[in-house]
């Protein structure tokens, strides 16, 4: 370890081990460099703390009995926030929608996610927009309107909006209250497995994961980047989907590893095969919103009983406490609700360089999933995990300041950062990112190129 790397990570890192596992200390993670992403607030130390996390409780899983440790490459966490693909001779598609934005309103700033077609259509027709509305249009609708009753509307159609927030505007809201006062993940009890579970009492060091089966329910974008973590490490993935939701711009970057196939649990037929899936996972990883697996019946209690000693790992956007609890949410809105994008009265929002509390709460979910792993192998017992976009909002800002005033600004990767070795995705070949972590004796990496959506059959093989 390179004795000036800066401790922004050391608080974080401490309060992410408090609930996962106190046992590990925090000096058992390594971070190498000192360069950081330009930003208001401690992001490459956000980066450092929470993949160090996984990194360790990867550690405690894969060598039982021996101390865990692990080191993080600064650079490369900080990189690992934004993207890890580098297309060859092809280009990602588009992540947002002309529509998806902030604009000026009367009264202040409101940002709309339009990147979902129906959340879309959602916001167009609160603002009495045409379908077909252009930026121009809605810019010039909103300009007329005030922020506060456009994001209220908006959200009271099923659309998705914000408006900008100053820090001590979201901890006087009841909604910042709430999330004030929760853990940084709830950790809730589980059922005892049964004999014939198939876990794996000795995992192979090189892939520590590998016999692993995780049922993935998520979408953009943290719960794809634990999932994606969990691959890197030999788990066999299994991602469902609906028909119709597509979500381009990051296909490429969270489908590697993984097998993509189409389920729809609202059909029979759908909940009749995702049950048989479910009683052979060891982990299930959804983002759903509170209630709705409860409106399917698929509460808490009833995937227990389908998996004993199954980890249950879940996303929530604005916390699982508070009268917005099943809000739709994204990080750029909750950036903006909780104060972060704020730079002042008057002035235009100034959100991180990256999505920092979707990647961040990404690798809090994978951490918590390896705790739940080698807890089931400890006492029998499976474990709900919940972590939320608008916590990793607050640990943030409650961390803003413990950076050194001046670093060197990471800047683009170049091309050392990256694996020379060629993933052939469905789009053309690609290149990714050297493991932003290390853990002895396992090797990271993918044993399935990116691919499409839906582009298998629901099975684990």
């Amino acid at each position: 370890m390179m004795d000036t790397a800066p401790s922004d990570h050391t608080g974080m890192l401490r309060r992410m081990l408090a609930v996962l596992d106190p046992d590990t200390p925090p000096d058992a993670l390594r971070v190498e460099g000192r360069a950081s992403l330009a930003s208001r607030y401690p992001v490459s130390g956000l980066a450092c703390a929470v993949i160090g996390a996984a990194a360790l409780m990867l550690s405690r899983w894969a060598r039982p009995g021996a101390p865990p440790s692990a080191d993080v490459d600064r650079a490369l966490a900080s990189w690992w926030f934004g993207f890890g693909i580098r297309p060859l001779g092809w280009a990602r598609p588009d992540v947002r929608d002309a529509v998806t934005g902030d604009y000026a309103a009367r009264d202040g700033w409101i940002r709309l996610h339009a990147n979902a077609a129906h959340h879309r259509r959602r916001a167009l027709a609160a603002l009495g927009l045409p379908d077909d509305a252009v930026h121009a249009a809605v810019a010039d609708r909103i300009r007329r309107e005030s922020a506060g009753a456009l994001e209220d509307a908006i959200v009271d159609r099923g659309g998705c909006a914000a408006a900008l927030r100053a820090p001590q505007a979201w901890l006087d809201h009841p909604q910042g209250r709430a999330v004030a006062a929760e853990p940084l993940v709830h950790r809730l009890p589980g059922l005892a497995g049964t004999p014939d579970a198939g876990w794996l009492d000795d995992p192979d060091p090189g892939r520590p994961l590998a016999g692993i089966r995780v049922l993935d329910l998520t979408r953009v974008l943290a719960g794809p980047v634990a999932t994606r973590f969990l691959a890197a490490y030999g788990a066999r993935v299994l991602r469902l989907d609906p028909e119709g939701w597509d979500e381009p711009g990051m296909v490429p970057e969270v489908t590697v590893g993984k097998r993509c196939a189409f389920l729809d649990l609202r059909r029979p037929d759908g909940m009749e095969r995702f049950r048989g899936l479910l009683a052979r996972a060891d982990v299930l990883v959804h983002g759903y919103r509170p209630g709705a697996l409860d409106a399917l019946g698929l509460d808490a209690r009833t995937r227990q009983a389908i998996r004993p000693g199954l980890v249950d790992v879940c996303l929530d956007a604005w916390g699982w406490t508070g009268p917005w609890r099943a809000r739709r949410g994204f990080d750029s809105l909750v950036q903006m609700s909780a104060g972060i994008a704020w730079s002042g009265a008057d002035a235009a929002p100034d959100p991180l360089p990256v999505q920092a509390l979707d990647q961040s709460a990404g690798y809090l979910m994978a951490a918590s999933a390896l705790r739940g792993l080698t807890l089931r192998r400890e006492t029998g017992l499976g474990s709900g995990w919940r972590v939320s976009l608008a916590r990793m909002a607050r640990l943030l800002q409650e961390s803003a300041g413990t950076a050194p005033a001046a670093l060197p600004d990471l800047g683009v990767a170049p091309d050392t950062a990256y694996d020379p070795a060629i993933e052939p995705t469905a789009w053309g070949a690609a290149q990714r990112l050297r493991a932003p972590c290390r853990v002895a004796g396992a090797r990271w990496g993918w044993d399935l190129p990116a691919g499409p959506l839906r582009s298998g059959p629901p099975d684990w093989w």
